[in-house]
């Protein structure tokens, strides 16, 4: 597994991301997501990222029962803390206070089953506490040996340098994938600037650039991909047609859609860390296998006129999710 950096983090150039074990793209095997943990740390994958709200608690308290055989310092576990859930599991915002910081952490802990974690950044950024703030009791658990690293979760040019000027943050978490390049225009160049790695998530735009989903698939009331305005209507019409252009380009360079769709994000450059969202052995090496990926310059143009910049039709979330990033303002 070939190694890139994030800000003074080293890691495996693919991390495992853990959100669709835990329910939020409908019911998922627990027995299949742990095999697949397993399969991922033996392909040679050491990041593994989660948020405490994910099912709440419940990925946390997953990966702890994966890695319960495993070495620990062998792996670098990324948790997003802060969104708050009401007992109906609805979205209720996000509680930034350095008091919360605490908090949410010293559950994070405990539900992991370890006395450190890896990178901590806050899901959101809170518009009603100053990113000092926040980035402030964060570096107070990093100074007690609670946090190594602080990263940050879809926040604006704005704040990222706000929050670099506090302590040094490795990563911006951000969705970036072939329907998603709005990073490009600010927030990249500004990570670059500031030495700030990228851990890319939604690289197959939540399952519409894998090459498997279709037109007629059912999802259930409780798959957030239910309401994703991608995925509605003519929206999902015009999203699977830029697919199709997207097959044709990887199909005839030997790869898979999903496979061409990461290895583009790959290609981006060396300070970007795809995460994959595989919660099947068989998604995950489908996955791998774009680290075997060699496109040349020529089949990156190709990738590009099959799914031009700004190609893609409809918010990556709902309005009122929307609304919480201030990647987007």
């Amino acid at each position: 597994m070939r190694e890139r950096t994030l800000g003074s983090l080293t890691t495996s150039a693919l991390g495992l991301g853990c959100m669709s074990m835990s329910g939020m793209y409908g019911p998922a095997d627990e027995t299949e997501s742990i095999a697949t943990i397993h399969a991922a740390l033996d392909a040679g994958i050491t990041l593994l990222d989660t948020g405490d709200f994910y099912g709440m608690g419940h990925n946390e308290m997953l990966i702890r029962d994966a890695l319960r055989d495993r070495d620990r310092d062998q792996v670098t576990i990324s948790v997003k803390f802060g969104a708050l859930r009401d007992p109906g599991q609805n979205w209720a915002g996000y509680d930034g206070r350095p008091a919360a910081v605490r908090n949410f952490l010293a559950y994070s802990l405990r539900r992991l089953g370890t006395d450190h974690i890896d990178v901590y950044r806050m899901a959101r950024v809170d518009p009603a506490v100053p990113i000092e703030d926040t980035i402030g009791a964060i570096a107070e658990m990093v100074q007690a040996g609670h946090v190594r690293h602080i990263g940050l979760s879809e926040a604006g040019p704005e704040a990222i340098r706000r929050a670099a000027a506090v302590h040094p943050i490795v990563d911006l978490q951000i969705e970036y994938s072939l329907l998603s390049r709005g990073i490009e225009k600010e927030i990249l160049p500004v990570c670059r600037e500031l030495g700030i790695g990228i851990t890319a998530y939604g690289v197959l735009s939540r399952g519409l650039l894998s090459g498997h989903w279709t037109r007629d698939r059912q999802v259930g009331a409780d798959d957030f991909r239910a309401r994703g305005p991608r995925f509605q209507g003519e929206n999902l019409d015009h999203n699977l047609a830029l697919v199709e252009a997207l097959r044709g380009v990887a199909e005839s360079r030997g790869v898979s859609v999903a496979q061409a769709a990461i290895a583009w994000v790959l290609a981006r450059g060396e300070d970007i860390v795809p995460l994959v969202g595989a919660r099947t052995r068989e998604r995950l090496n489908e996955a791998l296998g774009a680290l075997d990926v060699a496109f040349t310059e020529e089949d990156l143009a190709a990738v590009e006129q099959a799914v031009p910049a700004g190609a893609a039709a409809g918010d990556r979330y709902p309005t009122a999710q929307m609304a919480h990033l201030d990647s987007e303002r």
